[in-house]
């Protein structure tokens, strides 16, 4: 009989992150230390002195491994808090998580939120009981109908109040244009497009670990993007930066995309477009009528989400090595796509 197979790099990688992955438990991580073990040829006594598995059931365990995954490695117990609360405590801690913030329950925290961590330092001061696990937690979190989410930011020069008047007025003024046959609606925005590689989540086959090249060498250029919300078509160029020299020259390409149409250009206050050349190359146009967004309210401005759908059809998770290239790219995308997206209540989906 020859040799069993060497575990290949992708199985030595998957391994090695049951035994680096903090929510991998015990009998799981001395599974995978046994299947890499023997693959480095380890001897029967040091197998047995460093895992408890003895000869002949690690290589059980290594041939179901090569035969079924890492399903072979796994726990498949039901994944319930070990009983060291009675059901009557977990129902509390979940009605208290339902209902109260970590602030209201515990002294000297002043958090909004909760996290796993504040939970069990608030189940072992309220009941002195401490889980090895996070799971545990994460179990009564879900036991809660909680789901985990990242916080959004609002930026401190946020004034609720004043959005809340923007939105009341400018609705007033987009309903005019859209009912205005005459008049078309453009929301605007400039981004940074760098070289810079951002990585995405995506839906992969247990164990598949991908690699993305990345670069040290950073490299951007900028993209000004007019998405015309009655219809959803987008308008975007190519720029080395910018500033309002460049949005001068911007306006006029802008206009031949609309011969003798009224132009409601609605951006934000950025100096780039309330500069002095910006608001020349608008008067000199005549016919082209400006309102600005609220400061730090990017959520109201669908040109925002052009960028996002833009990136993540195009640059997430690829390696852009001429940004020339991968910035064409991106614009000839936005260009070619449509994007019915909502400005106070009005899209071309209406």
């Amino acid at each position: 009989m020859g040799k069993p197979p060497k575990l290949s790099h992708k199985q030595t990688r998957e391994l090695q992150a049951i035994i680096t992955t903090s929510d991998s438990k015990g009998p799981e991580v001395r599974r995978a230390q046994t299947i890499l073990l023997i693959d480095q040829g380890t001897a029967s006594r040091s197998l047995r002195a460093m895992t408890g598995f003895g000869r002949t059931r690690s290589f059980i365990l290594r041939k179901r491994y090569l035969a079924e995954g890492i399903a072979a490695v796994q726990d498949h117990r039901e994944g319930t808090p070990k009983e060291l609360l009675t059901r009557k405590q977990r129902e509390e801690i979940i009605e208290t998580v339902k209902t109260k913030a970590p602030r209201d329950c515990m002294r000297g925290y002043d958090h909004e939120f909760w996290s796993a961590a504040l939970l069990g330092r608030y189940i072992k001061d309220t009941y002195k009981v401490v889980y090895k696990s996070r799971t545990s937690y994460q179990l009564m979190f879900r036991k809660a109908e909680f789901s985990y989410h990242k916080p959004g930011r609002v930026s401190e020069r946020r004034d609720e109040e004043e959005v809340r008047k923007w939105r009341r007025r400018a609705k007033k003024r987009v309903a005019t244009a859209w009912n205005d046959p005459n008049t078309v609606v453009l929301v605007e925005d400039e981004m940074h497009l760098s070289n810079q590689t951002t990585v995405q989540k995506i839906w992969l086959p247990k164990g598949a670990y991908p690699e993305i090249t990345v670069t040290r060498k950073r490299d951007s250029r900028s993209v000004y993007g007019f998405l015309d919300v009655k219809t959803g078509v987008e308008h975007a160029w190519k720029t080395r930066w910018q500033n309002m020299y460049i949005t001068a020259e911007i306006i006029p390409n802008v206009r031949a995309l609309y011969p003798g149409k009224k132009i409601l250009l609605i951006w934000d206050q950025a100096g780039s477009h309330k500069g002095s050349e910006a608001q020349r190359a608008i008067k000199d146009d005549g016919n082209i009528e400006t309102l600005y967004f609220p400061t730090a309210a990017p959520e109201e401005n669908p040109q925002e989400h052009v960028w996002k759908a833009g990136r993540s059809a195009t640059t997430h998770n690829e390696f852009i090595q001429d940004i020339d290239a991968g910035t064409d790219a991106f614009v000839k995308h936005l260009n070619t796509a449509t994007f019915p997206y909502s400005l106070l209540g009005f899209s071309s989906l209406s």
